[in-house]
């Protein structure tokens, strides 16, 4: 989509910029089969890919895992970098009756600077009768003035399990980058038997250091994060809440069969760490080994 000039003519520097903008789509269906041992000669059901779609800059790939697990390990990959302003990412994942995967991402995902238009990224995340899905991507940086638009839509049968982290942090401390101006629009929608159960919207716009800084927003931090268990897990919230050693604020709940925990970190090192220790909690197991690194 090129730009008009002032005087009706193209802009040629619009046309390049919308020319080079990243598109990328995955689309990954998993479920249970028989798989057989080369070494045991036994056969034994697991959760394989079914169906993969790949299309742009974004990638699936699957690690073969260091020990025999029922569960699969899908790592997103977006080889273009990083997002700008104009890029489209669309990710679905569709997870069959009683097969069970876990979803990462190869590094933290960093949103640049926009010129005009977001980036926008959309996610749908669908999960099968006795099925399992843990989607717990690395840390997403937005740095100053990036404008990104993303939703996340989740669609569970009755008995399905769900393990949902997601993390922002707002320029990176340690380099002493800070986000003063940006937006950001995050919307997520979870269905549970066709039913709306959980719903949470979050916008920033405009002069994004302020609002953080602001005693009921963030108090100063700039690390945010949130993991959704769906169903309720009494045991994690009292487990989280006795845990010693956290860096940030960390808060945890259940209600109507749906467990919540809050972050809120002065940096991106420190929400790391109190992620993945709720993580590990979370999960009763080791974390998949990218986010070890």
């Amino acid at each position: 989509m090129s730009e008009q000039a002032a005087g009706g003519r193209e802009d040629p520097q619009g046309a390049i910029f919308a020319a080079n903008r990243a598109t990328g789509t995955v689309r990954l269906g998993v479920g249970l089969r028989q798989g057989a041992s080369r070494r045991t000669q036994t056969c034994r059901t697991q959760t394989c890919r079914t169906h993969v779609f790949e299309e742009g800059s974004l990638r699936v790939r699957f690690p073969n895992p260091a020990r025999p697990s029922p569960a699969l390990d899908a790592v997103l990959v977006n080889t273009a970098g990083g997002i700008a302003g104009g890029d489209r990412s669309d990710i679905d994942i569709a997870v069959e009756e009683g097969a069970s995967v876990r979803v990462t991402t190869s590094s933290a995902e960093k949103v640049y600077r926009a010129q005009s238009a977001p980036a926008r990224m959309q996610v749908r995340l669908t999960v099968g009768r006795g099925a399992s899905l843990a989607w717990m991507p690395r840390e997403m940086i937005l740095f100053d003035r990036a404008r990104l638009a993303r939703t996340i839509d989740v669609d569970l049968a009755d008995d399905a399990r769900l393990l949902l982290a997601e993390a922002v942090v707002f320029g990176r401390t340690g380099m002493d980058e800070a986000v003063v101006e940006g937006w950001f629009s995050d919307r997520w929608r979870v269905r549970r038997a066709g039913r709306l159960v959980y719903a949470e919207t979050m916008r920033l716009d405009g002069a994004i250091a302020q609002t953080l800084r602001e005693p009921a927003v963030a108090a100063g931090g700039v690390a945010v994060a949130i993991i959704l268990l769906m169903p309720a897990d009494e045991a994690f919230v009292a487990a989280l809440r006795a845990c010693e050693g956290l860096r940030g604020e960390v808060g945890a709940s259940s209600w109507n069969g749906i467990t919540a925990a809050r972050f809120c970190a002065p940096d991106g090192e420190s929400l790391r760490h109190d992620l993945a220790t709720a993580l590990s909690l979370a999960s009763g197991g080791p974390l998949p080994p990218l986010w070890l690194n």
